[in-house]
């Protein structure tokens, strides 16, 4: 009887436990704001926002990229960026984009 009790309790919660796949929150996160090379604040990322335009991601030909003169000076001789190479510019963030093969290669967040 005991055995019995245990089993179909087991299988309760076995069957009542939620898919890994249905979580809707992933404890990652990003940093905020830098000061000395060290994150002084953490942004929590959901799935949506991890999904968004990474470094890898292709943007294509024919995305309607910034141009070069319409990013703000200070991050351009901050980071560097050149003429050659294109850009998006959403949310806070610019993408920078290998001209060739449209992928992101670094992600600057503009203060």
């Amino acid at each position: 009887m005991i055995k019995t009790l245990f089993a179909l309790g087991a299988a309760a919660i076995a069957l009542s436990a939620a898919p890994a796949s249905a979580q809707h929150y992933r404890h990652h996160g990003e940093c905020g704001r830098w000061h000395h090379h060290r994150c002084m604040e953490w942004h929590h990322m959901s799935m949506q926002r991890e999904a968004e335009y990474r470094v890898g991601y292709s943007f294509g030909p024919s995305f309607g990229y910034t141009d070069f003169d319409a990013l703000p000076q200070p991050v351009v001789s901050r980071y560097n960026l050149r003429p050659g190479w294109r850009y998006v510019n959403e949310n806070g963030r610019l993408y920078v984009v290998n001209p060739h093969t449209y992928r992101v290669t670094r992600v600057i967040t503009i203060p």
